[in-house]
């Protein structure tokens, strides 16, 4: 049972199709860490012209999913419910595998700094128990959304 369901989530971001990645929260600690979910399916948009003879997950947008995980933490944190996360910066991004249709991607992030409305945050991707991306976030938390 997720903490979390696709509507719970699609109400706290803006995203929308097809650019909202996120189909559950599996755990979240407000103001801490979240656990979101993706599940990979052939049917995504960007399979149709990246790399279609062997489909995979952009990078960018393993990103992107572990941004909008983020934010969904950020947003549900008591200091800046009502706000709007942004993202100020990536750093130290490595990639170790591929991810493919029929995979579920597992995102973690993690709030490690906080100060006024700008944070750093470690974030990393699962497919099963191996890493498949890493990064550091650094955020920015906006006036009324």
């Amino acid at each position: 049972m997720s903490e979390l369901n696709v509507q719970e989530v699609m109400a706290l971001i803006p995203n929308r199709f097809p650019i909202y990645y996120i189909d559950a929260v599996e755990s979240l600690e407000p103001g801490k860490k979240i656990r979101a979910k993706k599940n990979i399916t052939f049917n995504e948009d960007f399979f149709q012209g990246y790399f279609p003879q062997d489909p995979q997950m952009p990078g960018t947008l393993i990103l992107e999913t572990l941004a909008q995980a983020g934010s969904v933490l950020i947003l549900k944190s008591p200091a800046f419910l009502g706000k709007r996360a942004y993202i100020g910066g990536i750093n130290r991004a490595k990639f170790h595998e591929k991810v493919y249709p029929g995979d579920v991607l597992f995102c973690e992030f993690e709030i490690i700094k906080l100060k006024g409305p700008v944070g750093t945050a470690n974030a990393a991707a699962y497919v099963g128990e191996n890493c498949v991306c890493e990064a550091e976030f650094t955020f920015i938390v906006n006036q009324e959304a």
